[in-house]
């Protein structure tokens, strides 16, 4: 009796498992891993393309199209392709697309390999390249944060900021490198990225919604219900808004640079030197990001990021040249991760799974759509106007954009969703663990 009652005693409480450091997570850092070579790719891929159109062609036009067959395919499809990853297995999902991407990229070096490589080829694999980015965004960041415990997905999300800004710093220079030892040369080094992420997503397994939960959750709503949840929300709207101009902004901001420091008789790899200012700004501020969530609720936070965006058009105007341009663009850089991270926490985390795609699609659609319309309409004015003053409309739209958005109390009282905090507490305690191991 005595020994039954003995077993029968509750013991201790059994002490939680201590995270694994993200750097030992083999799945998230193999995903990673895969997910930067296809984004050093498709950098490398858009700076050889109109390279090779204007080697082809002479014409600007033929070489801008590339661009704009690209992004207007990712647009149209980009909603589908979040329905898509919520219905359908994100793993097949992400290997079709790299795949697809693979042998676009290959079909250019094939081509050219037989003679001069034809116009309407370059536009479809434009068209194709487009799709990839349509079906398989929503999915990288959805296979990435399943593969990551909640304590550490702002770790996770700044790491994979550190992604996007490398390839944005590393591929031009490389592209035009590569272009330098032979037209096909990185096109070959372009597909061999996607095969090293088609190789990373056989290998990697993780979960899709048809894996769990009930089945009206998994495909229940139409392929706009992400739309639907945006606007339900105040903040999300308004927030969205901010963003919306701050990437209507950026695109405008491009070409009218480019144009005033060549009149300035700034060389090409000044220009990129000048314009690789936020990328540079944006690999310091993934580092950055728990304290500046800690510092600012998410409303002030976002004004705060955009305010700093509006005395950047006009740097170019101010003496110093590259420098002063490389520094503007570095400033207003290192805030842009804080702002991507703080979509994942006041939109992505706050949704369901099985209807987390069709919401990232939606707000990807909407952050992108103005970009276009911004590049077209500032050739439009560039023609008609010196830079400076194209700069000077530029910064004086936007602030004024932003002091309506000020002025919204929506905005400036917002908080962070509960248990937003914890990824960065989490994340420094981690970190302190990590030294006290080294």
């Amino acid at each position: 009796m005595g020994t039954v009652e003995a077993a029968e005693q509750p013991g201790p409480p059994e002490a939680p498992s201590p995270l694994v450091p993200l750097r030992r997570n083999l799945r998230f850092q193999a995903l990673w891993a895969g997910q930067a070579s296809a984004t050093l790719g498709m950098v490398i891929g858009d700076t050889a393309f109109p390279l090779l159109v204007l080697a082809l062609t002479g014409s600007s036009t033929s070489a801008g199209a590339f661009g704009a067959v690209q992004m207007v395919t990712t647009l149209l499809l980009g909603v589908h392709g979040g329905a898509v990853a919520d219905r359908v297995d994100r793993r097949r999902v992400l290997i079709a697309s790299d795949t697809a991407r693979l042998l676009a990229l290959a079909s250019v070096p094939a081509a050219l390999a037989f003679g001069p490589v034809n116009l309407v080829h370059l536009l479809l694999v434009a068209a194709v390249i487009g799709a990839t980015v349509a079906y398989s965004g929503p999915v990288r960041l959805l296979a990435l944060r399943s593969v990551v415990p909640p304590e550490q997905l702002s770790q996770a999300l700044a790491q994979d900021e550190a992604r996007m800004s490398g390839a944005s710093l590393a591929g031009p220079p490389l592209a035009g490198f590569l272009f330098g030892l032979g037209h096909a040369v990185p096109f070959l080094g372009a597909a061999l990225a996607s095969l090293f992420a088609v190789t990373a997503a056989v290998a990697v397994r993780f979960p899709s919604p048809h894996e769990s939960g009930a089945p009206g959750e998994r495909t229940g709503g139409s392929a706009l219900a992400g739309f639907r949840v945006l606007a339900a929300s105040p903040l999300l709207r308004s927030a969205l808004a901010v963003l919306l101009v701050l990437n209507l902004a950026g695109a405008a901001l491009l070409l009218p640079v480019m144009v005033l420091l060549r009149e300035h008789g700034t060389s090409s790899a000044g220009i990129g030197l000048a314009l690789a200012g936020e990328a540079v700004g944006a690999l310091t501020g993934a580092a950055l990001v728990a304290r500046l969530h800690r510092l600012a609720g998410p409303g002030v936070l976002l004004l705060a990021v955009a305010w700093s965006a509006v005395p950047v058009p006009l740097a170019p105007l101010l003496p110093g040249g590259v420098a002063t341009v490389f520094a503007a663009l570095f400033l207003f850089g290192a805030g842009v991760p804080t702002l991507r991270v703080m979509l994942d926490l006041l939109v992505f985390r706050q949704v369901p799974d099985a209807l987390r795609g069709r919401v990232i699609a939606a707000t990807m659609t909407l952050l992108t759509a103005g970009m276009p319309a911004g590049s077209f309409v500032t050739g439009l004015l560039l023609d008609r106007s010196s830079p400076a003053a194209v700069l000077v409309a530029i910064s004086a739209l936007l602030a004024v954009a932003l002091l309506a958005a000020t002025a919204s109390r929506t905005l400036r009282r917002a908080v962070w969703p509960a248990g937003a905090a914890a990824g960065g507490e989490g994340r420094e305690e981690q970190e302190d663990e990590e030294g006290q191991e080294g």
